[in-house]
């Protein structure tokens, strides 16, 4: 058992949309990422997914509503509701992601930004 220094492991990397692990937690992962511009609207059907933002303002876009996240926030996705994670022009977002090991990156969405292979550092 260790302490995990989030600002260390945020050093560790500079690719955008890519999560990397940083523990597991019984059947959950913890993942770090670096957000910058708009994602991919997706769903996960069977899990939540959490994101905390660490640094900058996350948009969560939904079908229904937008909502803004700010540095020191979180937001839970339900499962099955489709999603797209955006930043502000030019800004770049890093979120601390919780989620279930069968979690897939896009859902079942698949495009040029899909992880299937996830980096632990």
């Amino acid at each position: 058992m260790e302490a995990i220094n989030i600002s260390d492991k945020l050093s560790k990397f500079d690719k955008q949309w890519h999560p990397h692990r940083i523990a597991t937690v019984d059947d959950n992962q913890v993942y770090l990422a670096k957000l910058s511009g708009d994602f991919v609207w997706h769903k996960h059907e069977h899990e939540d997914e959490l994101f905390q933002v660490i640094k900058g303002t996350l948009i969560m876009k939904f079908r229904d509503k937008t909502v803004h996240v700010k540095t020191g926030e979180i937001i839970v996705v339900p499962k099955g509701v489709e999603h797209c994670p955006s930043t502000k022009k030019g800004e770049e977002v890093h979120v601390l992601l919780f989620e279930k090991s069968s979690t897939k990156h896009t859902g079942n969405t698949v495009t040029e930004r899909t992880v299937s292979q996830y980096i632990e550092i």
